[in-house]
């Protein structure tokens, strides 16, 4: 298919990810709507938004400029939609898009995990829905501000002609890639940091410094990479370093990783994961979607996966508390 001269793009589930991406889109002159909950668009009403960079970019829309929805209906209106909700709500907003969006309607998963846009797809047969993946985290920062921390680039399937071009902007390059299944299992090993993030509770590149906690990484990665190896997975590079290097560096003392693994540190020293962030909201968050998604690809293949287990059962114990990020030590997860 086609796309319109000038697509109508929805961001569906405009959260951290979603008001950055729909931010810089919408200042590259896009046509962007927001669907979001009502305290998000209270928020965006009264302060307008602002996002902000590691590289140092700061850009602001302001409130008169936005186009803010809290009513699904607004789906009928899209020729894109670009899906930024949490994992576990992918059927509720899948259900919406069925119930509201057009017949051939563009659908962009942009969440982590690796079984988002088959979700969305067995759910929506009606749209072309495509995989993506998101490298960068975002950080909400109050008053409307969003702050990308990390580097990286948008990925997306190849299957819509011209759709990375148009989502190509200032702050926000993306590629198409043939097999995207390969990108989100690599984006996936990135992510397992999240949880350990999150337990830490303390700033990414802070913690990426103390070699305790990257050899858990380390730990998670392996398991990962060995089940991934049997179930005849190949997770692409989606980082400067080759996934299977990336646990070697880790595990490199402090002062050697700091030089030969320099690139792994083009961290703002603002930046935390989004996983952190649900701790201190007091939201469910995805380390199903990430640690149990390598708990049960191991499972699949007769194999275990032992680090990931514990991790995730702390991240559960702490989703229950409520309290926020417990400041684990990473002595107490070993």
């Amino acid at each position: 298919m086609s796309l319109p001269v000038a697509p109508h793009i929805v961001i569906a589930g405009a959260g951290s990810v979603g008001c950055y991406v729909g931010a810089c889109l919408a200042l590259r002159g896009r046509k962007v709507t927001f669907l979001l909950r009502p305290g998000m668009a209270a928020q965006l009403q009264e302060h307008g938004l602002r996002v902000t960079d590691y590289q140092g970019r700061s850009r602001q829309l302001a409130a008169a400029a936005l186009r803010l929805s809290s009513d699904p209906a607004v789906l009928a209106e899209a020729d894109i939609v670009l899906v930024t909700v949490k994992s576990a709500a992918s059927p509720v907003i899948a259900a919406e898009i069925a119930r509201h969006a057009r017949s051939g309607t563009v659908v962009v998963s942009l969440q982590n995990g690796v079984g988002n846009a088959e979700l969305l797809a067995q759910a929506l047969p009606d749209q072309q829905v495509l995989a993506g993946m998101v490298p960068f985290n975002v950080l909400q920062q109050g008053e409307g501000r969003f702050h990308r921390g990390s580097e990286g680039e948008l990925a997306i399937a190849d299957t819509v002609p011209g759709l990375a071009d148009l989502l190509a902007c200032e702050g926000l390059a993306c590629r198409a890639y043939a097999d995207m299944a390969a990108v989100q299992w690599g984006k996936l090993l990135l992510n397992l940091n999240n949880a350990l993030n999150a337990l830490a509770g303390v700033p990414l590149l802070e913690q990426l410094q103390a070699r305790a906690w990257r050899c858990l990484l380390a730990g998670m990665m392996d398991e990962a990479l060995h089940a991934m190896k049997r179930a005849g997975i190949r997770p692409a590079k989606v980082s400067r370093v080759p996934a299977w290097l990336i646990p070697h560096l880790l595990r490199l003392p402090t002062p050697l990783f700091r030089r030969v693994a320099a690139s792994m540190l083009t961290i703002d020293p603002l930046a935390r994961s989004s996983m952190w962030e649900d701790l201190q909201q007091g939201r469910l968050t995805e380390v199903v979607y990430l640690q149990g998604a390598v708990v049960a690809l191991a499972a699949s293949q007769g194999a275990s996966a032992p680090r990931c287990e514990r991790v995730m059962a702390a991240i559960h114990v702490a989703e229950q508390a409520g309290e926020g990020s417990p400041r684990l030590s990473p002595s107490t997860l070993v």
